[in-house]
């Protein structure tokens, strides 16, 4: 250990007391020696060494985590919903596993033998290798007669692995031929996902970490500042992916692509907004205090409270999610939350004990020297500028802003959060998603991708009028195992159709002297119950297919209560009921948790209520500017209904983490001044590095955009946005006016403590 550290002053050189800078003149009253300095500077060593341990340790988790991530949406589901309840009778009527990977052939020329026997000999040759979980279908022709499909088998382990494959040996065997060959249905849009998801482990952090590196340059000037505070995120993050593994390799969490970006986001940025609290006040205290432990304790006391409360307040609200029905939106709560934890601890921690070590050449070239009442006054700030207008105006301010934040409300009922189909989930190039356009072009949409309808044998007439009677159903089959298709169709009559050269079930012979034909196989019967499978008209993964499942369900519940209807449309209409539930359970309690929380740490009624009503305009603002750019500007399709609640969530959540910022320096300083003059004081002290934070919140959360997935571009610009609002006008403008404004009355009722303006 350096022995100057154990000494109460760092030493200098001896120079003649003329050659000493007046900024670095010493005060003239000696302090008392700092009690357990020793102590002291063995747990600084400590806190670094373990924390490089951690980094250690954790880091090979970085490409590790997607392994325990999983993109199927039907896991997440509640086992309340029909689909999974359905699903769990349909695993009865087969031992096999398998999700279907739907090949088709378009060749605009016509059809040749060829293009038969070219797919006739890939499922061959995909069977030899293993590839295929069971028996492909046979090749089937459209009547159009301008393409083929054929239905592959792939196992639900690995069916991403398995698609990939698949395409590779369809690109050597079939790139001699003049058709164009798709892989798509649910294993094609599966393996289109997951491709998209690849850059998550590597390039989102990396643009992540060099957007935070550069705007840090730009603040603090300084080369070795920002690489200190990018350790202490990866330190954090290492820590938070090491526990987070592990919960989720035990089964305790099950995460997804969205969840795993979303946690890399998340502690990075609050891990960075953390320490640009930690490291100000660090500054801070250099400016009056020559030692740099002293100075270094002196910032942990001013930042350990707000940072504990915010983050504590941030944490409540995440944890909310906990009640929510849907696995991946509940498996946030628990993963953002050890996430936030762990990014305090790093900030709490770490840094401070580098700082203090280091003390003020980390800030080289642009080191803080002591202040003096010999030192020259300090020029003017931007943010003491800022303030000057506040107090000149603060109600034409607040009310202004107020009013130019309420304008894109307006456009708010035109975010569009009812679900977007599958194929409009990959942003960019997305093979399964062209390979479904050439399916229903020839094809009934739902081809391969049936509804299944588990139904009481003896109900089965009845189900199949109904739902025959429906529009958007194309045909229907039951499942048989004496047939050699495995299946048996059956017409809107309810009436099961004989094979090819069999006659219809419950039709006689032609005349007396005919030998009666065999009557069609019987569908195969488990406890009771058969399944029946509707082929869509509409393509499996889209809205109208949604609908028409939701019809079928109103009329077979008709016929039977006890009837479930499953499939890859069911699951994907039960995830975006239960996401809009959610939504609607989360959202009021989120809100009231972070308001009793302000309540109890702001010690005001009045204060906790304007605050969190202007991070909901916020909020609102956001969504409705977001709302003209992806219907107008973009043209997306719309938006998955858990947007809106993990846009809600950390803009709520991070919004009130810079409330907490400035109004815990704003009530200190109230204490001391009064209201009017504590806001003018508070919001100088801490504006620059609330929007420093801001900027460097935004910049992570931008990053998701990276990742071609709609869901995370959208929440990428909505949270991007919203932060930059809420971190530069509503916390540096309409929340000092508004305080200023109203004075001492904001603290009501617990205001007596608080001196008269």
């Amino acid at each position: 250990m350096p022995r100057h550290l154990l000494a109460s002053t760092p030493p200098e050189p001896h120079r003649p007391e003329s050659e000493i800078p007046v900024d670095s003149a010493q005060p003239t009253k000696q302090r008392a020696p700092i009690p357990a300095r020793r102590s002291l500077i063995a747990l600084f060593a400590v806190l670094l060494v373990a924390w490089v341990a951690i980094a250690g340790v954790g880091g090979p988790y970085f490409g590790k985590i997607s392994e325990v991530a999983t993109n199927d949406r039907s896991s997440f589901l509640p086992e309340s919903a029909e689909s999974t309840k359905a699903q769990a009778l349909i695993d009865q009527f087969s031992d096999l596993d398998y999700v279907p990977a739907i090949v088709v052939l378009e060749d605009k020329d016509g059809l040749s033998k060829d293009s038969t026997t070219d797919l006739e000999d890939l499922a061959e040759r995909l069977d030899d290798e293993g590839l295929l979980a069971a028996d492909a279908s046979p090749v089937i022709p459209s009547e159009d007669g301008e393409a083929l499909e054929l239905i592959l088998p792939v196992s639900t382990d690995t069916t991403a692995d398995d698609v990939e494959q698949i395409r590779s040996i369809i690109d050597e065997k079939l790139t001699t031929t003049s058709a164009d060959v798709y892989v798509t249905g649910p294993g094609g849009f599966s393996a289109d996902l997951t491709s998209a998801f690849a850059g998550i482990d590597g390039i989102l952090l990396l643009v992540a970490l060099i957007a935070v590196f550069v705007i840090l340059i730009i603040v603090y000037r300084s080369p070795l500042l920002p690489v200190i505070v990018l350790f202490t995120s990866v330190a954090a993050l290492s820590a938070s992916i090491f526990v987070i593994w592990h919960l989720a390799d035990a089964g305790i969490l099950l995460i997804n692509g969205q969840v795993q970006g979303i946690l890399f986001i998340l502690v990075v940025g609050a891990t960075t907004d953390y320490s640009l609290l930690v490291v100000a006040r660090f500054r801070d205290a250099l400016l009056t205090e020559r030692d740099r432990v002293r100075a270094g304790l002196a910032a942990f006391k001013g930042v350990v409270e707000p940072i504990a409360a915010s983050g504590g307040t941030v944490i409540a609200g995440l944890l909310v999610l906990l009640l929510t029905d849907l696995a991946s939106t509940r498996a946030l709560g628990p993963v953002a939350a050890i996430g936030i934890l762990v990014a305090m601890l790093a900030a709490l921690t770490f840094l401070p004990a580098a700082l203090m070590v280091i003390g003020r050449a980390v800030f080289w070239p642009f080191r803080p020297q002591v202040r003096t009442t010999s030192s020259a006054p300090a020029k003017k700030g931007l943010w003491t500028r800022i303030a000057e207008v506040v107090a000149k105006r603060p109600r034409i301010i607040w009310i202004g802003l107020v009013v130019l934040l309420a304008l894109p409300l307006i456009a708010f009922p035109q975010f569009k959060a009812s679900g977007i189909a599958q194929s409009d989930f990959v942003l960019g190039d997305s093979e399964a998603r062209d390979g479904q356009d050439v399916l229903s072009e020839h094809f009934p949409g739902g081809s391969g991708s049936p509804t299944q309808i588990v139904v009481a044998k003896d109900q089965l007439e009845d189900a199949a009028k109904a739902v025959g009677s429906l529009g958007g159903v194309e045909s229907m089959t039951v499942v048989a195992e004496e047939s050699p298709s495995g299946t048996i169709a059956i017409d809107d009559d309810g009436q099961l159709q004989a094979p090819q050269g069999q006659a219809p079930q419950g039709q006689g012979a032609p005349d007396s002297t005919s030998t009666p034909p065999p009557s069609p196989p019987a569908p195969t019967e488990v406890d009771g119950q058969v399944l029946l499978e509707a082929t869509l008209t509409d393509p499996a993964d889209s809205l109208a297919a949604e609908s028409t499942v939701t019809d079928i369900r109103d009329a077979v519940h008709k016929v039977d209560s006890e009837t479930l209807v499953g499939g890859e449309t069911a699951v994907d209409l039960d995830t975006n009921t239960t996401a809009e539930a959610d939504r609607t359970l989360a959202i009021p309690l989120i809100l009231i948790v972070i308001t009793i929380v302000l309540i109890l740490l702001l010690r005001s009624l009045v204060a906790p209520l304007l605050l969190v009503a202007l991070t909901v305009l916020s909020f609102g603002t956001a969504l409705g500017v977001s709302a003209l750019v992806f219907n107008h500007l973009i043209g997306f399709p719309g938006a998955d209904p858990s947007v809106p609640l993990y846009a809600f969530v950390f803009l709520v959540a991070l919004g009130i983490d810079y409330n907490i910022f400035l109004m815990s320096r704003v009530r200190e300083e109230s204490l001391r001044v009064g209201t009017r003059k504590g806001v003018l004081e508070g919001l100088v002290a801490t504006g620059g590095v609330i929007t420093s934070a801001g900027i460097v919140l935004a910049a992570t959360f931008a990053a998701l955009a990276v990742i071609p997935v709609m869901f995370l571009f959208q929440l990428a610009f909505i949270v991007t946005f919203g932060v930059l609002l809420d971190a530069i006008l509503v916390r540096s403008l309409v929340v000092p006016a508004l305080v200023h404004d109203i004075g001492r009355n904001v603290w009501w009722p617990w205001q007596k403590r608080i001196p008269l303006d």
